[in-house]
Parts: structure tokens; C-alpha cells; sequence
């Protein structure tokens, strides 16, 4: 097989044919899949076939694990591999097998609620229902570079508070209180505009929308600034979707992009295998 990348019709991602990551890569094989995704932000490579071992092999080539955040049963889904996150809607024996469930995941990026947040994460379908559970990425440099001159004055050096209480279903996670007042929001501080490191690019730092708030702000202001910054970087012409299949690996860009995923029906079933790549350095 000759490994080849093609972008997708969208305004990001690329998909990589030509190889089959079950397999030992070589350093060109990475090079070039690291490359896509820096270029792209999010990669997927169809019709894989992974076992546990394989995907964490496959996930170390670009990176140190990084483990998964807490879930609201507080507990590892998959404790013979505590490194891999299991997305699903399964219940077994009246015990979710996984986190999530199959409601509508809102626009987020990942575990942002820490001082350094992954950098990348991978999920390996394993089952997908016939309809729904598509997953859509927004490209964060964009959004930035779009913005109005007045919301992109109003952003810079401005820091907000990046929630830790909830996942990105809604569900309070274990150990933490509902948040009653935004200015007492528990979790880490990021800029709202991120500049990164390696081509001084800026790009929007959103987290996730609720219980956000912009730290010296009245609430009121501070709601309204992150009210349009949502609006404006969740446009679809910023967007791709992703419709899943059953094996694909699909890996984005964790400090670059917002995701989301649609709600699918409950009764079919959907079971992913995630691991993310832990980040180099504090957001700025």
C-alpha cells in the first residue's frame, strides 16, 4: 500500500488512505500524518481494525498518553487499558459501559478545565448506529482570524474560567456542586484567544459555553462577549461532519478546534474507543 492524503471537501480535515495503522508505522508514515493534521487539524483513516494494544501503540506515535478526565460513575470504563476512554451508549447488566450516552454532545473542546489540556485526541469506532451520532469539527484559527475588529479587540487578553464540573453531555461529574454563580466556577484559566507556540498562529480558546465566565467582568458583560464569540466560531462555514463508520480512526487537533456530536437513536448501538495526547504546555 502507498500511503497518500487527501483533503476532504470541507474547510478542514484530511483523509489518510494507503495504510493500515494495526501495523507497526515507520517515521516517514508518521511524519506525514502528523504533518495532515497540523495542516488540517483533524485526520481520519477508514476501515481499521485495532485491538486495545494496537490503538495505544498507534496513539504514542504522536505523543505521551494523557489520561481520561473524570466520568461521572468515577471509575475507568475500560479497566484493563485505564489510558482509553470508552464513548458509548451501552448498558450492560443496568451499568453504562461507557460515557455519554447518546444524547447531543454540545461544542467543546477537551478537558480544557486542566492548566494543560491534550493536545489530540483519537477515537477508534468499533460500533455506529445507522442514523446520527455524526460528529462536527470547527476550525478555531479561522474563527479567530474572521472575527469583527470590535469582538477581536474586545477578546484579546481577556482570560475566562473553563468549567470542570460537567462533561460535555451535561452530566455533573463526581466529587463536584452544581454552579449556582459563574465567578465561582471551579477549573483552570485560559486566554480566549491562544497563540501557538510554533507558528505564532492565534486561534479562539472557547472550552465549552456553560458555566463559562471572563474573569474581572460584570456577568452581564461578560455573557454577552461570550455569547457572540460562540456564535461567530460555531458557524458552519467553519464546520466539517463526520459520519462515522464502523473502524475508523479519526484524530483532531484538540487546541485548534471545537467539536460536537448529534443525538442518535437509543436503541441502537454506539461504542468508541478514545485516547488522548497529553499537551506540552500551558495554553497562552
Amino acid at each position: 500500500m502507498t500511503l497518500c492524503i487527501n483533503n476532504l471537501d470541507a474547510p478542514l480535515g484530511a483523509e489518510v488512505r494507503g495504510i493500515d495503522v494495526s501495523h507497526a508505522l515507520t517515521p516517514a508514515e508518521v511524519e506525514e500524518i502528523e504533518s495532515a493534521w497540523h495542516g488540517r487539524l483533524v485526520v481520519v483513516m477508514r476501515a481499521q481494525k485495532l485491538s486495545d494494544p494496537q490503538l495505544l501503540t498507534f496513539s504514542r506515535y504522536f505523543g505521551e498518553l494523557d489520561p481520561p478526565g473524570p466520568n461521572p460513575y468515577g471509575e475507568p470504563f475500560n479497566k484493563e487499558h485505564p489510558e482509553i476512554n470508552v464513548i458509548s451508549n451501552v448498558v450492560e447488566n443496568g451499568k453504562p459501559i461507557g460515557n455519554l450516552g447518546d444524547g447531543e454532545a454540545v461544542w467543546h473542546a477537551d478537558m480544557t478545565y486542566v492548566d494543560v489540556p491534550p493536545k489530540a485526541g483519537i477515537l477508534h469506532s468499533l460500533e455506529v448506529p445507522p442514523d446520527g451520532g455524526n460528529t462536527y469539527f470547527a476550525d478555531m484559527f479561522a474563527a479567530y482570524e474572521t472575527l469583527p475588529d470590535d469582538l477581536k479587540n474586545r477578546a484579546e487578553c481577556k482570560v475566562a474560567v473553563h468549567d470542570a464540573s460537567r462533561n460535555s453531555a451535561g452530566l455533573l461529574r463526581k466529587g463536584y456542586k452544581e454552579v449556582t454563580d459563574v465567578r465561582e466556577t471551579v477549573g483552570a484559566l485560559h486566554p480566549l484567544v491562544r497563540t501557538e507556540a510554533k507558528t505564532g498562529r492565534k486561534a479562539l480558546f472557547l472550552g465549552r459555553r456553560p458555566n463559562s465566565y471572563v474573569v474581572g467582568m460584570e456577568v452581564a458583560e461578560s455573557e454577552a462577549l461570550l455569547d457572540a464569540l460562540w456564535a461567530h466560531a460555531t458557524q458552519p462555514r467553519f464546520a466539517m461532519c463526520h459520519e462515522w463508520r464502523t473502524g475508523d480512526v479519526l484524530m483532531w487537533n484538540n487546541l485548534a478546534v471545537l467539536h460536537r456530536r448529534d443525538a442518535f437513536d437509543p436503541k441502537s448501538r454506539r461504542i468508541m474507543h478514545r485516547t488522548q495526547i497529553k499537551g506540552e504546555e500551558r495554553v497562552a
